[in-house]
């Protein structure tokens, strides 16, 4: 068993074989990453933004600037996790980078809310979209199929690491046309009762407002948001077969793949969709904008495709966020029992809690809220993993890199700048959101001290 005094020095230790005995195949974690980025905020995000910036040439920037973003963070991703390719994301790389402190706080944060969070969003969204197809706006009833998918899906990665993969990427794919053919059918079915998308005299007026661009970046929460999951497949490099080769493959495909799918979605849903319809829609824009495509009949279909669809991006985290606690209970005594797996390579324990916290969750917040205090934190371990590319070209360059990020320094930079600049947007913009954040974030350092006993070799 690894020693803590060894995990002190986070620079010289090396790759952890996988306890699991079978390796998911590059199709699978390709899978992973789309089923986890293609969520809840591609049905809903527009609802947020259509309110406080009615421009279809603003909202179709946000969506560009934020696969430009993901793109960035994921080609830096792909080095780190070519270079340490052992499950845990954050967890792990922070551990070895800096110290095994900031990645515990960011396991904490992951455990906490960075995949309980995700998953009840996308839980209550599967449940207005089932209160839809029943033709009731009853939130009992959606929060009771919220919790209901959650659990079975639950149920589901109980089983083995080998049916998970292939659910996840038979999922992923129906969702993936689901995606694809609410795109097409948005520009060819549709009236176009929605905006255009090419700057006139309106764009130019807001371009000079400087209160257009706080609401921009404001808006660009959501966008993150519904990107986040571009970096999914690190969580489960030591169950992927040759991680060093195919996790960056994974991470750049799938990112790459689910932005152009995101901006033609966004397209569709604007110009089909007038836009004080969208803001008054919330969390259930898709199902809006399918009203305005297919009508009231077809809107029903496509919200049950939804709900569908969403379940793949609840399984995708539900699978990828127990090995972050199980790494965690591997390296700290106190949290041993998060360890332990089934006969089919499975960390029970880490499944069941993080199951747990999302029906807490689903049970006492919306998805708005969800959105908003979890992004602040989440973007700010993204930011620190990004930088740790930077500090470790300076403190190891003959670090052994099987991938090396594409275009460095600059898409380092650009991300790492406009992440910054967001976050103190958020900071200034969501001061209470902020606040709950950081009071996880302290309780995470805590939770560190009391749990850093040493373990015994």
């Amino acid at each position: 068993m690894r020693g803590l005094a060894a995990r002190e020095n986070a620079g010289s230790l090396a790759p952890v074989s996988a306890h699991s005995p079978i390796k998911v195949p590059l199709l699978a974690a390709i899978a992973i990453v789309a089923g986890n980025m293609i969520g809840t905020g591609v049905f809903s995000s527009i609802g947020f933004q259509a309110g406080p910036l009615p421009s279809g040439f603003f909202i179709m920037l946000l969506w560009l600037l934020g696969g430009v973003l993901a793109f960035c963070g994921a080609v830096n991703y792909a080095e780190l996790t070519a270079a340490f390719p052992r499950s845990g994301g954050e967890y792990q790389m922070l551990s070895r980078v800096y110290h095994p402190g900031v990645g515990f706080v960011s396991g904490w944060l992951s455990m906490t809310v960075g995949f309980p969070a995700p998953i009840a969003a996308a839980a209550l969204v599967f449940g207005d979209m089932v209160a839809a197809v029943a033709g009731g706006e009853s939130a009992a009833v959606s929060r009771m199929a919220a919790a209901g998918v959650v659990i079975l899906v639950t149920g589901a990665h109980l089983i083995s690491v080998a049916f998970s993969g292939r659910f996840q990427w038979i999922s992923t794919a129906l969702k993936l046309l689901l995606v694809a053919v609410l795109a097409v059918c948005g520009f060819l079915l549709a009236e176009g009762k929605g905006g255009g998308f090419l700057p006139g005299a309106t764009e130019a007026a807001l371009t000079a407002d400087r209160t257009t661009w706080l609401v921009f970046f404001t808006s660009l929460i959501y966008v993150l948001y519904a990107y986040s999951g571009w970096n999914a497949a690190c969580y489960i490099a030591g169950e992927i077969d040759r991680p060093e080769r195919n996790v960056p493959r994974a991470l750049l495909i799938g990112t790459a793949g689910v932005t152009v799918l995101y901006i033609a979605v966004n397209a569709a849903m604007f110009y089909a969709t007038p836009a004080p319809a969208l803001a008054a829609s919330g969390n259930k824009a898709a199902f809006t904008a399918s009203q305005f495509i297919f009508g009231d009949s077809g809107a029903r279909i496509m919200a049950a495709l939804i709900a569908f669809g969403l379940v793949s991006a609840i399984s995708a985290m539900t699978w990828a966020g127990p090995r972050v606690t199980q790494q965690m209970g591997r390296d700290y005594p106190l949290l041993g029992f998060l360890a332990r797996t089934s006969s089919g390579g499975i960390p029970v324990a880490a499944v069941i809690l993080q199951s747990a916290l999302v029906l807490l969750l689903i049970f006492t917040s919306d998805v708005e809220a969800i959105i908003t205090r979890t992004t602040f934190l989440l973007e700010i371990v993204l930011l620190l993993t990004v930088w740790g590319v930077v500090h470790l070209r300076i403190r190891q360059p003959d670090l052994h890199r099987p991938y090396r990020a594409w275009g460095y320094p600059w898409t380092t930079i650009l991300y790492l700048v406009m992440i910054a600049f967001t976050l103190a947007v958020i900071l200034k913009e969501r001061p209470e959101d902020t606040r709950w954040g950081l009071a996880i974030l302290i309780t995470g350092v805590a939770f560190y001290f009391l749990a850093r006993s040493p373990q015994r070799c």
